[in-house]
This record gives structure tokens, C-alpha cells and sequence, in this order.
């Protein structure tokens, strides 16, 4: 890879644009991530695509039409629901989905998980935004069992699901911890919401296809770019009547959009080429992980940790007893003196790890699938020379 200028360590906006100019031009990676790259070389794979896929020649988009409809339609067909609306963003998605779910429960009391994306991204935004409210079944790093669902003391109108769990690790339960944890909340006579923006992933690990999957649930989130490597967008999918009124609430939240084609069409070549091929990378991450477990033992790092042991999904974390500031600099500097990505940036976990120990996040993807198990050991090996 070419050279980049080092930067001042102080400046941490320059910090950060270095690193992402380092890593997005490695030559060598696991994933590509969606920063990655450059607009004009983004833009140009996309039209791209879309001549070669028959699309370049359809209309612009004007409020949700054309490619946008068709959009909907591919997805909720992906996910065996009967309809499904497009919106802008996966947290205006499940804001209206709650919204909506609490109207015809009578109940603005949502149960989730306190690691759940709306508790720990969102500022609030379910009590500031949508006056909802929620309570916790369990705060253990996994998602609640039924026993839990079923004994919680407070009344709720709808149970939501994050799967993966991301901040607990891309942590999925069992597909028959999965059934009943739904049925114990259908016995309190609430509705299930799957916060389903990396479903997509699930279906090895259940060992059950998308649809049966998504069809436990009254309504189903998916993200398009965190799986599929779309530019952004999500969509909402469930019942007709419910998809009618969220179109309502879409409009109110500012989520009608004039134009979105290229966000339309990336996330239908996700659908083509990247929802295909998403069983390898799950695959795969399980080799990649047994070789960074294997790589850690051999050179005597001491205590460390993969989590989960054996991933559920694509991604995983892992864990070392050294600062997160230092592991991100062996990262770069990995990246730096050979053109391969291996880690990226670490971080200092919360009150779900214990202290002196930073953790961070990898990635299979298709990129990653020319990687050897020897390929992962030795690249973890140089990786831990850096640090000294």
C-alpha cells in the first residue's frame, strides 16, 4: 500500500481520518467496512451495477416509488411477511414499529434488553420521541429466557428481540430458546418485534431460512448496510394494516424522503450478491476465530478472550489484558508496515467486562475468505510484535 503522512496524536479527528485512510487502503482485509473507499469509486461500482443488473435505465424515484417499491416488495418476500415499507434509518424504523405496536396494545411499555439498541444508541429517543417506556426481563449478556419473560413483574405490550444481540458480542440463543421466549410473551398476551438489522446472518446458526425465522415475529427490522453492504436504509415489514399506518408515521417523523435511489439500489444488490453468500462468512468466521484463538495460546498472551467461542454470526470480539489505545496503535501500525488488517480500533469496555482489558470487533466477509487459518495465526503473530 502506498504511504500515508502520520498525523498528530492529539488531534483526534485527524487521528481518525488517518486510520480510516490506513485501513480503507490496506491491500489485505477480512471485511471491507463502509467507510472504506472513496466516493467517486463508490459511485461508479454502484452505476455500475445497476446497468449491469437492467436497472440503470429506470425512472428516478419520487417519494417512495419505483425502485424504492421495489425494494419493499424483494424484501418483505425475503422475509415471508406480507408487506414492508422503506425508511431512511433502522431507529426511525423501530421507533414507528413500537409506535405503532403500542396504540393496538394499549401499553407503552416496551420489555428489551438494556444492551438493545434503543437503550444504549438513541439518547432516549423511545421516551423523548414516541413517550414509550421499557423495562428489562434480564440484564445478563444474553437475550431474556422465557422463564424470564414469563415471571416479569410488570405488564408490557411488546417484547422486543435484538438479533444478533450485538453488544453482548453477536450473542443469538438457541432456535428453541428463540420459540419459547416468544411464546411465553404470546401467553402475556404481548406482541414480538424483532430487531432483526443483522437477521440476515441468523439463519446458519438457527439452521432454519430467513422466513421462518422472521415469521415468529408481528414485525421484523432489517438494516441494509450493516449486513449487505448497502449506502443506508432499512426496512419495517409485518401485517398490511400495521405497514399502512407506519407509512403514516414515516411521513410524520421526516422520513419521506423525495429521492432515494442510491440507497434503494444498493441495498437490492445486497439482496443479489452479498444475502447469497452471507452463510460462508458465517462459516468462515468460525475458522478465523479458532485460528485467532490458536495464534493467542501459541505466543503466550496470557489471559484473553473470544466471545462467542464459537460465532453466531459473521462477527465476534475479542478481547486483550492491554490498553485500547495501545492495541489500536499496534492495529495501525500493522496496517502500516504490511498492508494487512487484522484489528481495527479497540475500546474500553463498559461494566460488561472486567477492567485493564480492551476489546474490539471482527468481521468475515468476502474479502476475508481468501484468508487461511495460517493466513489469521500469522497476521495475529505480526500484529503482536507491534506491540513490543
Amino acid at each position: 500500500m502506498n504511504p500515508v503522512e502520520p498525523v498528530d496524536p492529539l488531534d483526534e479527528e485527524a487521528a481518525r481520518l488517518h486510520r480510516a485512510k490506513v485501513w480503507g487502503g490496506a491491500d489485505r482485509t477480512l471485511w471491507r467496512t463502509q467507510v472504506d473507499g472513496t466516493v467517486g469509486a463508490r459511485l461508479r461500482e454502484l452505476a455500475d451495477w445497476a446497468e449491469t443488473s437492467g436497472r440503470g435505465g429506470a425512472p428516478l424515484d419520487t417519494y417512495g416509488d419505483g425502485l424504492v417499491e421495489e425494494l419493499e416488495r424483494r424484501a418483505a418476500e425475503e422475509l415471508g411477511l406480507p408487506a414492508a415499507v422503506f425508511f431512511p434509518t433502522g431507529t426511525m424504523a423501530q421507533q414507528v414499529a413500537l409506535r405503532c405496536w403500542a396504540g393496538r396494545t394499549g401499553s407503552p411499555v416496551v420489555a428489551l434488553h438494556p444492551l438493545a439498541h434503543p437503550e444504549v444508541h438513541e439518547s432516549g429517543a423511545l421516551a423523548a420521541v414516541s413517550g414509550l417506556r421499557t423495562v428489562h426481563p434480564t440484564d445478563a449478556p444474553r437475550l431474556p429466557t422465557a422463564e424470564e419473560v414469563r415471571d416479569h413483574p410488570e405488564p408490557f405490550g411488546t417484547l422486543m428481540l435484538e438479533l444478533p444481540l450485538r453488544d453482548a458480542g453477536f450473542v443469538l440463543p438457541s432456535w428453541e430458546e428463540l420459540t419459547e421466549v416468544v411464546e411465553a410473551a404470546r401467553e402475556r398476551d404481548a406482541v414480538v418485534h424483532f430487531d432483526g438489522a443483522r437477521l440476515w446472518e441468523c439463519p446458519t446458526h438457527f439452521g432454519r431460512p430467513l422466513a421462518e425465522i422472521a415469521g415468529l415475529a408481528d414485525s421484523v427490522y432489517v438494516s441494509f448496510y450493516k449486513s449487505l453492504g448497502g449506502h443506508s436504509g432499512a426496512v419495517l415489514a409485518g401485517p398490511e394494516d400495521v405497514m399502512a399506518e407506519a407509512r403514516v408515521w414515516r411521513h410524520r417523523y421526516g422520513g419521506q424522503v423525495f429521492q432515494q435511489y442510491p440507497a434503494a439500489l444498493s441495498a437490492l444488490r445486497g439482496l443479489d450478491e452479498e444475502l447469497p453468500r452471507l452463510p460462508s462468512y458465517v462459516a468462515h468466521a468460525r475458522v478465523v476465530a479458532d485460528a485467532v484463538r490458536e495464534a493467542l495460546t501459541e505466543a503466550g498472551t496470557g489471559w484473553f478472550r473470544i466471545h462467542p467461542e464459537t460465532p453466531h454470526t459473521h462477527q465476534f470480539r475479542v478481547w486483550l489484558p492491554y490498553d485500547a489505545e495501545k492495541l489500536t496503535a499496534a492495529s495501525l501500525a500493522l496496517t502500516e508496515s504490511t498492508g494487512t488488517v487484522l484489528f481495527r480500533r479497540w475500546f474500553t469496555p463498559g461494566t460488561d467486562g472486567p477492567p485493564g482489558v480492551a476489546v474490539t470487533e471482527l468481521t468475515v466477509a468476502g474479502p476475508g475468505l481468501e484468508w487461511t487459518a495460517e493466513d489469521v495465526k500469522a497476521a495475529v503473530r505480526d500484529f503482536l510484535a507491534q506491540l513490543g
